[in-house]
């Protein structure tokens, strides 16, 4: 199986009930991949094909990737269960990325963005 570019691993990976009387023990697990499909597609807002291009993936990969994931959360939030994100087949980008627009808002590839913000006359780096 072909590993799948992933930009950085999650801050938080275990996730679940407050509410102890909902509270079980049965864990589902999420793999990396398929967190790094939610974090572009949900929060980042790429389309499917441009999260297969930063995966380094098929478009059809991702969208099953997808698919799964969002089963995934859907089980945890209306069963009450724990998700663990954890495992897969995946490699982190974190010097190897050479796109220049790349920057996933976690402070990798900030050095190239901060470099395209300046050719294109933005003064405001923090």
């Amino acid at each position: 199986m072909k590993e799948r570019r992933v930009c950085c691993l999650p801050e938080t990976d275990l996730f679940g009930p407050l509410n102890r009387r909902a509270f079980n023990d049965v864990e589902i697990l999420m793999s990396v991949e398929e967190y790094e499909t939610i974090r572009l597609i949900d929060k980042e807002g790429l389309m499917q094909e441009e999260c297969a291009e930063r995966m380094d993936v098929a478009r059809t990969t991702v969208q099953r990737i997808y698919i799964n994931a969002r089963k995934k959360i859907a089980d945890a939030i209306v069963d009450g269960k724990i998700l663990k994100i954890e495992g897969g087949t995946y490699k982190l980008c974190e010097d190897d990325c050479d796109r220049e627009y790349f920057y996933c808002g976690r402070g990798h590839g900030q050095r190239q963005f901060r470099n395209r913000r300046k050719r294109f006359g933005e003064n405001n780096d923090k």
